[in-house]
């Protein structure tokens, strides 16, 4: 079963094509918690749920009632009808973690259908699991924004990076590039040689480097720091620029 927690049209925030009209679908599931992040969301009940900006869509024992079960791609390609939409927008997939669903057929087939109709297709995963490339070739055509979580996670480093997947992913897809979120109080703990670590197993990615954070006051207090990071190093600094616009992650 797939399940669709929210779809909304805005403009891509953060990465490679920030500033770009986008339709974000927004899977829920995912095989991470990441609590080191220290966001927290309020549950309807009032409960404080410990996690990463978009909590909701990675606890379903909390946020259920917003999880969408879908059985059926026709499902997920009505919604493009929901919004005037211009030709080939740019479509974005992302959760929690979206590639918990890769084998699942009515998603297979969701993303056939985007492709087959021109749209340039963004998957925003933390790159820890696979993609059959073979049995599904049209992973090859879409573009993955390669989030691989660093050790403010709080994630043990054999799930969050997993070598074999991150390279896999980097030599299949049309277009892949790393994206890391990153606080201030990390700088200075040996981030560079941990970034180094992880990029070593796809060194053609270009590396985009995003302030942490899941509301404005918290994205512009690590943006600085990171911008000096950042020029030091060579990186690619990359807003959040939904964040910083709208103070909120849901629904832009």
């Amino acid at each position: 079963m797939v399940y669709l927690v929210e779809h909304f049209y805005s403009i891509q925030g953060e990465g490679r094509y920030v500033g770009t009209p986008s339709l974000f679908f927004r899977f829920g599931g995912c095989n991470m918690k990441c609590e080191g992040f220290g966001c927290v969301e309020s549950t309807p009940s009032g409960t404080e749920v410990l996690g990463c900006d978009t909590v909701y869509a990675v606890n379903k024992e909390h946020f259920s009632q917003n999880w969408v079960p879908i059985e059926s791609s026709k499902e997920l390609l009505n919604v493009l009808d929901l919004y005037d939409l211009p030709k080939k927008v740019d479509i974005v997939l992302t959760g929690g973690e979206p590639l918990i669903y890769a084998n699942e057929p009515p998603f297979i087939e969701f993303v056939e259908a985007l492709i087959a109709d021109g749209h340039r297709v963004t998957f925003e995963t933390n790159g820890s699991l696979g993609v059959d490339f073979e049995k599904y070739p049209v992973y090859k055509k879409a573009v993955f924004a390669l989030s691989v979580k660093l050790s403010n996670s709080n994630e043990p480093f054999n799930k969050r990076v997993r070598g074999d997947i991150i390279n896999s992913i980097a030599t299949n897809a049309k277009e892949a590039f790393f994206k890391f979120s990153i606080d201030a109080d990390s700088i200075d703990l040996g981030l560079e040689e941990e970034i180094s670590e992880i990029v070593a197993h796809a060194p053609n990615c270009d590396i985009y480097c995003m302030p942490l954070g899941g509301t404005k006051e918290e994205v512009e207090a690590n943006t600085e720091p990171l911008i000096e990071f950042c020029k030091s190093k060579g990186y690619n600094f990359s807003d959040r620029l939904h964040i910083r616009i709208w103070d909120q992650n849901r629904g832009v």
